[in-house]
């Protein structure tokens, strides 16, 4: 895990891992001084509400020992941020991340930076999500260059739609000129005349619900 110069790693460590013969991943940071608390917002999913959540952060270099099958190496230096949710609301379990990075933290910003980075998996979890479902990347046999090319094409629509969604969930009543051309908002309202009113504004929840019905979203 040693930092290259075009790349870095940002994991949560799911395991206990030694650092020497004495102690371990979690006693080491747990042990350290309290850096700063901060604020985040936590989506809701199938196991928790919506919330925001105060963490206290620690933060700290750590060398995890090698496993013992990678006989030629010593040692792993990485930088370890811990992230644990302070008063959490009652009948919540409440968040706590070890986080184990190749990038330098060594300051509060660098630790803040990490915790911000890894905060965005639950869009890359619902970019794929998109990209396998929505776009059925999955369903295509296709040999040799063909497959990539396909790729191409379809990360960029799971993207587009990534963010044409998360628009609509933050931003419902701005225009629809931010998610559609000026031409596609036109042939999005021809098309859908007979259900548009003569003051319907255009708005990314509308657009998003006709475009919807196009593709048989029957909801009134």
């Amino acid at each position: 895990m040693q930092k290259q110069s075009n790349c870095g790693v940002l994991i949560r460590a799911a395991h206990n891992r030694s650092l020497s013969e004495e102690d371990y991943l979690w006693n080491f940071v747990q042990k350290r001084p309290l850096q700063f608390e901060q604020e985040i917002e936590l989506p809701k999913n199938h196991q928790r509400k919506k919330r925001t959540a105060t963490l206290a952060v620690k933060f700290c270099p750590v060398k995890l020992k090698a496993p013992q099958r990678l006989k030629t190496t010593d040692s792993f230096n990485v930088y370890a941020v811990y992230a644990e949710e302070i008063n959490p609301p009652e009948g919540e379990e409440p968040i706590s991340w070890m986080l184990l990075t190749t990038e330098i933290v060594a300051t509060n910003c660098d630790a803040l930076r990490i915790l911000r980075w890894y905060t965005y998996r639950w869009l890359i979890e619902e970019y794929h999500k998109i990209l396998k479902s929505g776009c059925q990347v999955e369903s295509y046999r296709l040999a040799g260059n063909s497959m990539s090319v396909l790729l191409g094409f379809l990360t960029e629509i799971a993207a587009d739609l990534l963010r044409i969604t998360y628009l609509n969930r933050t931003q419902p009543d701005s225009s629809a000129e931010s998610i559609l051309t000026p031409i596609q908002i036109k042939v999005l309202t021809a098309v859908s005349s007979q259900r548009k009113t003569k003051n319907q504004e255009t708005t990314i929840s509308w657009a998003i619900t006709e475009i919807a019905r196009l593709g048989g979203y029957a909801r009134a």
